[in-house]
């Protein structure tokens, strides 16, 4: 597995720690964003002259590893509580925009 992410990196100096391409200050988040969007390959490419097809394809197969996780439903889901950049809400940094 580590062979076919081997341009996922994660350092606690770069973007706070967030999985990135090859150490630079490009997210995956991002990346998986932009294809979400549904901007052509080509315009990605064009935009970020750094990344490559290979960062792009890796992104979306880490993305892949993560929607396999387990998630565990709360019996309640009135106890659930957002996120706030990995830390419970009111974590200091903002509340979170998409909290009611």
């Amino acid at each position: 597995m580590s062979e076919q992410l081997n341009r996922i990196t994660s350092d606690p100096a770069i973007m706070e720690g967030k999985a990135c391409v090859r150490g630079t200050r490009l997210t995956v988040a991002l990346v998986i964003n932009l294809v979400a969007n549904e901007m052509p390959r080509e315009e990605i490419l064009s935009n970020y002259p750094t990344l490559e097809e290979e960062d792009i394809r890796q992104c979306l197969h880490y993305a892949a590893l993560l929607a396999e996780e387990h998630l565990i439903p709360f019996e309640d889901t009135s106890r659930a509580v957002p996120m706030c950049h990995g830390n419970w809400l009111g974590c200091g940094e903002g509340a979170w925009r998409g909290w009611p």
